[in-house]
């Protein structure tokens, strides 16, 4: 598999595209007027306890502010890796914070829609191959290295190294990048962190107030750190500027990766290779057509997203069952794809077509689990319910490309639908019945959008006409070009 990654720099924001055998499969946007804030550690002011929710509100210094949970403030012992996180019993909000109090949180999750950013006491700093907690005293491992032998490896290596290191009580986790490092990267990672985690409590201790005590690094430079892998064949900047403070990272934490880095300065958009900018717009749209002729429709809402599967324009070639099967595959690669894509997070219900066969059913979760083994995010599904709709959660820490890139519709207020010109006349006709009762007028100014007016001068004629004798006044109409279809305006004359 061929992966490349371009990155455009521009003052006003960063794009990344992670493209995987010519085909866009992620892609990342930072804005310099909004900033995502996943990672800095802030000191905070609890402005209100919450018994009932086990939570608390704490000032930040953003425009709302951040809501942090009881079990986000109990300092707990890591799980390892290979066991589940261990229960335990939550101690009272009241018990942990008071209305006043100075607080060090680092954000977990960015403020998404009309929710405040998630924050946490437990602190982490990642690095190209580790992540640094100093309030632990535990190594675990990235589940999705698998190999035994290599997990132990690693562990020997960072026990061993933090072993050396007298004053390094903290715990680690290695992350995936860090499978087949050497021993040098590693400890290389752990003097690194520990510099860091000494600069950032000396700055807590001097830091008063609601500050910035620690920001992670810029979407350009967190991209080497997080995304490049030893199958990633090369990596495009299309700012010189930029560039070389890629190269600067890298000679110092991934010098391994120095060629794969390049400047490109070519005239054509670097967005425009692999047609990048037509994958994001269609990434957009509700509708995603296959190739069989089936298409797949993904609506996101504020509790989920749900995603519907139809067969279209397929009509298969042996019989339905066959044809539902083959739809249901390519929906299932599709949907995987347009989940990394958008960046759709939280709870997702998918409603492939019904599969009588139940090797069907099991072949179809089989393609949408290997799908979703390369997606950087966390997900898991939990199979196929009941009433046949398959149910799945995907980490959500920032905004979707929806909620990045758009806003909700000031026509219709994000509903997605408009009221018929139809039913807008006949709101017009109540609205008339309504004033002429209440108040005294020798005829009415009707004042709407083009289509409206139409419609009540051709089809709705006879009902004015009606309206007209009933209320013994005149009724007239008038244009107004930047209405919206469900404006209106009755005045009197």
């Amino acid at each position: 598999m061929s992966e490349e990654i371009l990155i455009n720099v521009t003052p006003v924001e960063t794009r990344v595209a992670l493209v995987e055998n010519g085909m866009l499969q992620e892609a990342y946007i930072e804005r310099a007027s909004r900033k995502g804030i996943v990672g800095n550690i802030y000191r905070g002011k609890v402005v209100r306890v919450l018994p009932g929710m086990e939570a608390a509100f704490v000032d930040i210094g953003l425009a709302r502010a951040a809501f942090i949970h009881a079990s986000d403030v109990v300092t707990s012992q890591l799980a390892d890796a290979d066991t589940a996180t261990p229960s335990r019993v939550v101690p009272d909000i009241r018990s942990l914070l008071r209305e006043g109090q100075s607080l060090v949180v680092q954000v977990t999750k960015d403020p998404i829609g009309t929710k405040g950013a998630r924050l946490t006491t437990q602190l982490s700093i990642p690095s190209r191959y580790l992540v640094f907690m100093p309030e632990m005293n535990h190594i675990g491992i990235s589940q999705r290295i698998e190999d035994e032998v290599e997990r132990a490896r690693l562990k020997g290596i960072v026990e061993e190294a933090a072993a050396d290191m007298p004053d390094m009580s903290a715990g680690f986790i290695i992350r995936t990048a860090a499978e087949s490092a050497t021993p040098e990267d590693l400890i290389g990672d752990m003097k690194y962190l520990h510099r860091l985690s000494h600069s950032i409590h000396e700055r807590i201790n001097r830091v008063s107030g609601n500050d910035v005590i620690y920001e992670d690094l810029p979407l350009f430079i967190r991209t080497i750190r997080d995304l490049i892998r030893p199958q990633t064949e090369k990596v495009r900047i299309d700012s010189r500027e930029s560039y070389q403070k890629v190269m600067e990272f890298v000679n110092e934490f991934v010098a391994e990766f120095s060629d794969k880095v390049e400047y490109y300065p070519g005239e054509r958009p670097i967005f425009d290779l692999y047609s990048v900018e037509d994958e994001i717009q269609r990434a957009l749209s509700r509708k995603v057509q296959l190739k069989s002729g089936g298409y797949v429709i993904i609506d996101q809402t504020e509790a989920m997203t749900t995603i519907d599967i139809n067969t279209g324009a397929f009509v298969g070639h042996r019989n339905l069952e066959e044809t539902i099967f083959k739809t249901n595959l390519e929906a299932a690669r599709a949907i995987s794809r347009q989940l990394r894509l958008r960046n759709l997070g939280g709870i997702i219900i998918i409603d492939f077509i019904d599969m009588e066969d139940p090797e069907h059913q099991r072949q179809v979760l089989r393609m949408l689990e290997k799908m979703l083994e390369r997606d950087h995010a966390k997900t898991k599904i939990t199979g196929v319910s009941e009433l046949g709709l398959v149910e799945m959660t995907r980490k959500r820490t920032t905004e979707s490309l929806g909620q990045v890139l758009c806003e909700p519709c000031p026509i219709c207020d994000g509903r997605g639908f408009l009221k018929t010109s139809e039913t807008v006349c006949f709101e017009i006709f109540r609205e008339i019945l309504r004033v002429n009762r209440a108040y005294e007028a020798e005829s009415y100014l009707v004042m709407a959008s083009q289509s409206v007016i139409d419609r009540l001068l051709d089809e709705e004629s006879d009902n004015v006409a009606d309206l007209e004798t009933f209320i013994s006044k005149a009724i007239r109409f008038q244009v107004e070009p930047f209405y919206s279809q469900e404006q209106y305006d009755v005045v009197l004359l």
